[in-house]
C-alpha cells in the first residue's frame, strides 16, 4: 500500500478525529461557561430573595429547582454539540414529566401547598396554631409537611395541602387571647354584688391583663338561677395558667360571699 492510499484512508479518521475534537472542546467550553452562568444566576436569585427576607427553606428549594432546571438545559446544549438529536428526547423529558406529576399529585400539592405557606406565612415556627384539624406548637415547616407539637406532647405530622386548603387558626398572632368561662349562679343571689366580686377576683390574677379589662355580665337565665360569662384576657403563653386560676378564683369568690349553691327551683302548689 503506498502513501497515496495512506491518505486517502487516513483523510477520513484524521476529519472525523478533527471534527470530535472540535466538538469535545465546544462541549467542555459550554459545560464550563453554562456550569459559571448556572452558579451566577443562582448567586442573583439567592440575593433577591435574601433581600426579600424570605424563608430560608424557600430558598434553598429555588435554589435547588434552578440549579436542576439549568442543569438540565445544559445537557441538552451539549448533547445538541454533539450532534444528538434533543427534540426526541425533550419530548421523552416533557412525557416523563407528565406522567411523575400524575403519579405524584398528592405530593405534588402537598409541594405547591408548602410553597405558599412559606411565601404566605400564615404561621411561623413556635406559634400555637389549630391547623387542618390539629392544635399544637408549630415546630417546623418543611417543603410537603408541617410538624406540630401538640399540647400531650405528640409530634404531629400534617401534609401541607390540608393545611393549606382548609382553616388555619393562629392564635399566638396577636398580643393577647381571652378566655371564656361561665358561672352558674342561684337565682337567689344578688348578680350586681356577685358581678363585682368577680371582677375584682379576676383583675388580681397574675398575668391577666388591663386592656382590655376583665369581662364579667349577666350570659342568659335558666331553671337554675341565672349564668355569669367570665372573660379575662392573657397572652397566649399564659392561657391555661390564667384558665384554671380563674376557675379557682370564682370558687373562692363565691365561697367567701356564702353565696348557696345553684339547682333548679321548683313551686309545688297543692291543689284546693
Amino acid at each position: 500500500m503506498d502513501s497515496e492510499q495512506l491518505s486517502a484512508l487516513a483523510a477520513p479518521l484524521i476529519d472525523t478525529g478533527v471534527d470530535i475534537g472540535t466538538r469535545a472542546v465546544g462541549a467542555v467550553l459550554l459545560w464550563l461557561v453554562g456550569r459559571w452562568l448556572i452558579g451566577l444566576a443562582k448567586r442573583m436569585t439567592n440575593r433577591a430573595m435574601d433581600t426579600r427576607h424570605l424563608d430560608p427553606t424557600l430558598i434553598r428549594y429555588v435554589d435547588s429547582a434552578l440549579g436542576i432546571l439549568l442543569n438540565v438545559v445544559l445537557v441538552i446544549g451539549i448533547l445538541s454539540v454533539f450532534g444528538v438529536e434533543t427534540t426526541t428526547f425533550a419530548g421523552l423529558l416533557a412525557a416523563a414529566g407528565v406522567a411523575i406529576g400524575m403519579a405524584w399529585s398528592g405530593l405534588l400539592a402537598n409541594f405547591a401547598a408548602g410553597a405558599f405557606l412559606m411565601v404566605l406565612r400564615p404561621f411561623k415556627v413556635g406559634d400555637f396554631v389549630e391547623a387542618a384539624g390539629v392544635v399544637g406548637t408549630i415546630a417546623e415547616i418543611g417543603l410537603f409537611a408541617t410538624t406540630i407539637q401538640t399540647p400531650d406532647n405528640i409530634r404531629t405530622f400534617v401534609g401541607n395541602n390540608a393545611i393549606f386548603s382548609g382553616t388555619i387558626r393562629n392564635f399566638t398572632a396577636n398580643a393577647h387571647r381571652r378566655v371564656d368561662l361561665v358561672a352558674q349562679m342561684s337565682g337567689a343571689v344578688d348578680p350586681e354584688d356577685a358581678i363585682a366580686r368577680l371582677q375584682r377576683s379576676v383583675a388580681a390574677i397574675p398575668n391577666v391583663v388591663s386592656e382590655p379589662a376583665p369581662v364579667v355580665e349577666i350570659l342568659e337565665y335558666n331553671p337554675a338561677g341565672y349564668v355569669l360569662c367570665v372573660r379575662p384576657s392573657c397572652h397566649n403563653d399564659h392561657y391555661w395558667q390564667v384558665y384554671f386560676d380563674t376557675n379557682k378564683a370564682i370558687r373562692a369568690a363565691f365561697a367567701d360571699a356564702g353565696y348557696p349553691g345553684a339547682g333548679p327551683t321548683f313551686y309545688v302548689r297543692q291543689a284546693s
